[in-house]
């Protein structure tokens, strides 16, 4: 056996030791494989390697961070309640219609934070007692708010596994807008009909609509509730089309969002609304960081050439079947963490596909990590907004959706340049 390879089983186990049987944080554990890596590796100036891999991923972080500021004030204005409501009176008469714009209702939430608990817990949590009161059970809809969650998550414009792939192999996260919408809005409205329209379709939604709480919308009106919304992709637009003149950057636009929803809906304390939307992204934020050290030192003991000369080795049939299956049981530790230390050799030993559409895909595969128990954070706080106590249901009814999921995924990989060449 080779170095390299005895080095990477020890950064492994000991990451899965503390995550396991210590059942200490995944980025704590991730610290740990880095430290135990690069004193078994012999790392010259180990401290070094690892304050660089701190500051690795520090942009994707302060985009996360001023995201999450951004959704919470938006939640807190009353205008997240607002928009699902205004959606319900609108097309309460057209389900199919209905039930996919409540799924892109949930998945708003992670386009802008790339995150897919900060869908679950902001825009899941606003429309699971919807779902409810319009028939669905809560298996299903605690499985359609997962599935959306993941979706959003890899969904324009901010998808954080895309970025830590790029940045792996020096590639820009640019262009990745319509190779993204391809892979992840026709999957949303496909699950939106699966689990929700046979249920919705049967019911009398004008109680529904009675229900509801439009104080808000009505006093404050739509464009006024909704222009924080608007202001960010608006800005998001002209900071890529025009960058040399609205070059904010997504932090700077995150944080000129969060300030407009203070005087745009209820008036809620922005400081302390800032302050829990930090506390309850930092287990993210903290994950980027272990996986910066985990990569730098993977790096620096030669262990992540060792993976992608073994990947690159490896057949094509048998690369795609490895990617279907070892991406997201990787990512049942963190979904950021298998987009590094798998995506990126995988993405390398991809290297004749289209690019862009390759590391899209490779995104939207590692996003089912968040479905592999026991972590399983898409669908243990999907049962809980649902106000289910295990999450073992809502599990059993994501296995079909992820393999369609992950083999959809494949399909991009293997069809990158005939797919390309269609826009």
């Amino acid at each position: 056996m080779s170095q390299e390879f005895l080095l990477f089983i020890l950064m492994v186990g000991v990451f899965a030791a503390g995550c396991f049987a210590l059942k200490w944080p995944v980025s704590v554990s991730m610290l740990l494989a880095a430290v135990a890596g690069a004193l078994a590796g012999g790392v010259q100036n180990p401290i070094r390697h690892l304050v660089e891999g701190t500051f690795g991923y520090v942009d994707t972080i302060l985009t996360i961070a001023t995201a999450m500021m951004f959704m919470t004030g938006f939640r807190d204005s009353g205008a997240l309640e607002a928009l699902t409501a205004a959606v319900i009176r609108k097309f309460n008469k057209l389900p199919g219609l209905l039930m996919i714009l409540l799924t892109f209702v949930i998945m708003v939430p992670g386009m802008i934070t790339g995150s897919s608990t900060a869908s679950v817990l902001t825009a899941g949590a606003v429309v699971a007692p919807m779902f409810a009161s319009m028939g669905m059970s809560a298996l299903d809809s605690g499985a359609l708010i997962s599935i959306a969650a993941i979706l959003g998550m890899i969904a324009p414009p901010v998808n954080i596994p895309a970025m830590i792939i790029g940045g792996g192999i020096d590639m820009p996260y640019v262009g990745f807008e319509i190779p993204l919408i391809l892979l992840t809005f026709p999957l949303a409205i496909a699950f939106a009909f699966w689990f929700g329209w046979r249920n919705v379709r049967k019911v009398d939604r004008s109680k529904v609509v009675e229900s509801l709480d439009f104080s808000a919308l009505n006093q404050y009106g739509a464009w006024r509730l909704f222009s924080p919304l608007i202001l960010i992709f608006v800005l998001m637009i002209l900071d890529k089309t025009v960058p040399r003149v609205f070059g904010l950057g997504m932090p700077l636009i995150f944080l000129l969002g969060t300030a407009l929803t203070w005087v745009t809906g209820k008036r809620f304390e922005i400081l302390k609304s800032a302050k829990k939307a930090i506390e309850d992204v930092l287990p993210v934020l903290g994950i980027l960081v272990g996986v910066g050290m985990f990569i730098q030192i993977m790096t620096a003991t030669g262990v992540r050439g060792f993976i992608v000369v073994n990947a690159l080795s490896v057949p094509p049939a048998l690369l795609y079947v490895m990617i279907a299956i070892s991406i997201p049981l990787f990512g049942a530790i963190s979904a950021f963490g298998s987009s590094s230390v798998l995506g990126v050799p995988f993405m390398l030993a991809l290297l004749g596909k289209d690019q862009i559409i390759a590391a899209a895909s490779l995104s939207l595969i590692a996003a089912l990590g968040d479905f592999m128990p026991p972590t399983a954070l898409a669908a243990i706080f999907a049962a809980k907004v649902v106000g289910l106590e295990k999450y073992g249901g809502v599990l059993k009814k994501l296995v079909v959706p992820g393999l369609i999921i992950a083999v959809y995924g494949i399909l991009f990989i293997v069809f990158s340049k005939q797919i390309r060449a269609l826009y």
